[in-house]
């Protein structure tokens, strides 16, 4: 038991050491971002394409913020304006598919996934799902009512503290990260020695399978939906490099996972807005799907039909 405990904490420390050399830069270069010009400018430049999506000018804000920061400083931009159930459902979808663009994005690039597929992917179902949204609901015009509001902090008053906030949210970001991914790395470990995993991907081989992906894929896609492809990313490293994941099926469980992760807690957290949770959730749950297994299916034949073209030619 010790030697698993050791082992684990040792994993454990090193992806919190891989991921923190992304997330800490990252994070703090984006705060400090938020109290210069660069980041109203670029929301002003976005207003054009708000009525497009069925939004008021203002709602390029919480997505602007929710894109270069996550999904809770889209949500508290999101309470300091009055929007309509309609939009705030809208916001809230677009924020499921893409938020924390940057870190999540950079992060998926360390399991071998291009960066500009990710981002591309993200943002296509995000603006996508908000045109659809528009067109089928007519409904949704009434004013939407929060349930609360995060403690507001006071804007920090000058460059030292600007970078003395950034530097205290990006450390505290790392914090976070440690207390996660090393207790998670050492059960990880501790079901791995135990045949768990085994176990585990033996019941998720069929859904697998479905989306086009080998069964030894499961734990990378068990990882992503419940805690997120930040802090996930550590068991897909590792996935990818003891588990003997393909390329391919890295690949597909990344289409999925940017459709669809975090899905319990990213959709609760939307439940003080005052809109419809179970729609939000099935939208993200059945694009992911049909997403995944549609892509799975082309790559697969292709993969059939190259290897049949070179056994035919021998």
């Amino acid at each position: 038991m010790q030697s698993i405990l050791l082992e684990g904490l040792k994993k454990g420390v090193q992806l919190t050491w891989t991921l923190g050399k992304v997330i800490f830069p990252v994070t703090l270069i984006v705060t400090i971002l938020q109290f210069t010009p660069v980041l109203p400018w670029v929301m002003k430049q976005l207003e054009p394409l708000m009525s497009l999506l069925g939004l008021s000018g203002e709602a390029a804000v919480p997505l602007v913020l929710g894109n270069f920061l996550n999904l809770y400083a889209g949500i508290a931009a999101i309470i300091t304006f009055d929007f309509t159930v309609k939009e705030v459902f809208i916001l809230a979808v677009m924020l499921s598919f893409s938020h924390n663009l940057i870190i999540e994005s950079t992060v998926a690039k360390k399991v071998g996934v291009s960066w500009w597929l990710v981002i591309g992917v993200r943002i296509g179902l995000a603006l996508v799902s908000a045109i659809l949204i528009n067109l089928a609901w007519s409904g949704g015009q009434e004013q939407a009512k929060y349930g609360f509001a995060p403690e507001s902090q006071a804007a920090p008053e000058g460059w030292a503290e600007i970078i003395v906030q950034g530097l205290y949210t990006a450390g505290m970001g790392i914090v976070q990260l440690a207390f996660i991914v090393i207790p998670l790395m050492i059960v990880m470990q501790y079901l791995r020695e135990k045949g768990w995993l085994d176990r585990f991907s033996d019941w998720l081989a069929p859904a697998t399978r479905f989306l086009g992906m080998e069964r030894n894929t499961s734990m990378t896609l068990a990882a992503g939906l419940t805690i997120g492809l930040a802090y996930g990313a550590g068991l897909m490293i590792q996935a990818v490099e003891e588990d003997g994941v393909s390329k391919k099926d890295m690949f597909l469980a990344m289409i999925f996972l940017v459709s669809c992760h975090a899905v319990v807690e990213d959709t609760l957290i939307f439940i003080p807005l005052g809109i419809p949770i179970w729609p939000l959730l099935a939208i993200r749950l059945i694009t992911a799907v049909l997403l995944t297994a549609g892509v799975g299916y082309v790559w697969n034949k292709a993969q059939r039909e190259k290897r049949g073209s070179l056994t035919h030619e021998y």
